[in-house]
């Protein structure tokens, strides 16, 4: 007599594997009364909104959050030289929305990868300048500062520097760093202190750190 093959087992669920579950992002459809206002979405409020905003601006149309944004962006740009495809922009463009930088400008090759932004790019202005030249016209057109960001002999510490207002940070790709360039149309380039056996830190991190000095000196009024 042939013998039936067994039955596969049943497939567990997260949970009872042991794994947890994964948590669900953002809000499902709209419950109660609609709210009334143009910037409210329909589709959203119908659907759930699932994207990376803050709760604030849950069910918001997109256009209304970046207005929103317009209306309150702090006085500082970001500028990153992207020469060799430099995969930390995007996580740059992501931290430059989460301090709400003035806008991003990427210096050099226009394509950059967006996988780091986590679709934050949709909410930050982002403005290319194919040369070195162009993005110190167009700096020095708008009355801001140019700032390094860099180990160079003759950099001066972030921790004790007083920031300017209105100004922008610009970093290089990871490895090279800033170009010449850039070093000589700079007003002043910052190193950031370190303690460790590192010669340097990412770019991406730098660029974090720095802008959260403007923001403690011009945001909370911390002086250095």
């Amino acid at each position: 007599m042939t013998e039936q093959p067994e039955s596969p087992a049943p497939s567990l669920s997260a949970t009872e594997e042991g794994l947890e579950p994964k948590a669900e992002v953002g809000v499902g459809p709209w419950e109660g009364d609609l709210p009334q206002g143009e910037h409210w979405d329909p589709d959203l409020l119908a659907d759930g909104d699932r994207r990376n905003v803050v709760d604030k601006y849950r069910y918001w149309k997109h256009e209304a959050i970046v207005a929103d944004l317009d209306s309150k962006r702090h006085n500082f740009h970001i500028a990153i030289e992207n020469w060799q495809h430099d995969l930390n922009i995007g996580t740059v463009v992501r931290t430059a929305n989460a301090f709400l930088a003035k806008e991003v400008h990427i210096i050099g090759r226009r394509r950059w990868n967006r996988r780091g932004a986590m679709v934050t790019d949709r909410y930050q202005h982002v403005r290319h300048h194919p040369t070195v030249e162009d993005f110190v016209a167009w700096a020095q057109g708008e009355g801001l500062a140019i700032i390094g960001i860099d180990i160079f002999p003759d950099s001066v510490p972030l921790e004790t520097y007083e920031l300017p207002k209105d100004c922008v940070l610009v970093f290089g790709q990871e490895g090279p760093g800033l170009t010449p360039e850039v070093h000589d149309a700079a007003l002043d380039t910052l190193s950031i202190e370190q303690f460790g056996s590192t010669r340097s830190i990412n770019a991406a991190s730098a660029a974090a750190i720095a802008m959260h000095a403007w923001i403690r000196r011009h945001v909370f009024d911390q002086h250095v």
